[in-house]
């Protein structure tokens, strides 16, 4: 069996408790080295085989997998598999050749870039949606997803793999409905120990990434949800029935 574990977003200690059990019993661990804390390796048995996946090819990744596909192997992702992991094109492998496989998820670095800032996402008034996207860099985007045309919708957005182009992601975003002055913020390695969280107008944006010399392993996040101003949510309001209570007023 191959168990897909997204492993958290920094802390090892925010790995789910099935994803560390599964650890504590694997045979075979292949995981991405250039995203996920080595400290959770130190969860493995004595005699488990570990691979760095940084440094192989997904033949690579596959042919192990394939030598040692009657043991208990764990695909140890960053984040959650479910964004940006490239485990559809494993998995596909996988069932082409019978080789059994499930998946944990993990708590991805928005949700920690979102614990680090003290953030709602979707605060009543302001947004009810969040876009997670990336900028077109050496790997594209479909051009229905440019940056400038999700920005049109003024939602709160999550950027991923962009740190590095800064100052065009500024552009495009300030070509969609968010201004200047919209509220953004650069978290860089959320959860890690060497976290840092830059705050800043949208339109200092690259100005400030270039300052603190972040390049890499951060998520920039936009919209009104970080500033003060919202509306009070229904659900805890005194004049609003729900299934569960009777206004009271």
């Amino acid at each position: 069996m191959v168990h897909f574990v997204g492993a958290g977003c920094g802390a090892p200690d925010l790995i789910t408790v099935r994803g560390a059990e599964l650890l504590k019993r694997a045979e075979v661990v292949i995981y991405a080295g250039s995203l996920v804390n080595p400290a959770l390796l130190g969860l493995c048995p004595e005699g488990c085989l570990v691979y760095n996946s940084a440094e192989m090819t997904l033949e690579e990744v596959f042919a192990v997998i394939n030598e040692y596909k009657t043991s208990e192997i764990v695909r140890l992702h960053t984040g959650d598999t479910s964004l940006y992991s490239a485990a559809k094109e494993q998995i596909d492998l996988l069932d082409a050749a019978g080789i059994p496989w499930d998946i944990t998820p993990g708590v991805s670095s928005f949700s920690g870039a979102a614990a680090t800032l003290g953030a709602e996402y979707t605060l009543p008034g302001i947004s009810q949606t969040v876009i997670i996207t990336r900028m077109a860099g050496r790997t594209p985007v479909p051009e229905r997803e440019g940056i400038a045309a999700l920005a049109a919708h003024g939602a709160t957005m999550v950027i991923f793999l962009s740190a590095g182009m800064l100052e065009k992601l500024q552009g495009e975003l300030l070509r969609g409905a968010y201004t200047e002055e919209t509220p953004a913020a650069i978290v860089y390695k959320a959860t890690w120990p060497e976290e840092r969280v830059l705050r800043c107008p949208l339109g200092k944006l690259a100005e400030t990434g270039k300052n603190a010399g972040i390049r890499k392993t951060a998520l920039i996040v936009v919209g009104d949800f970080l500033g003060d101003t919202y509306e009070r949510s229904k659900l805890y309001d005194p004049a609003f029935s729900t299934e569960f209570r009777e206004a009271s007023r």
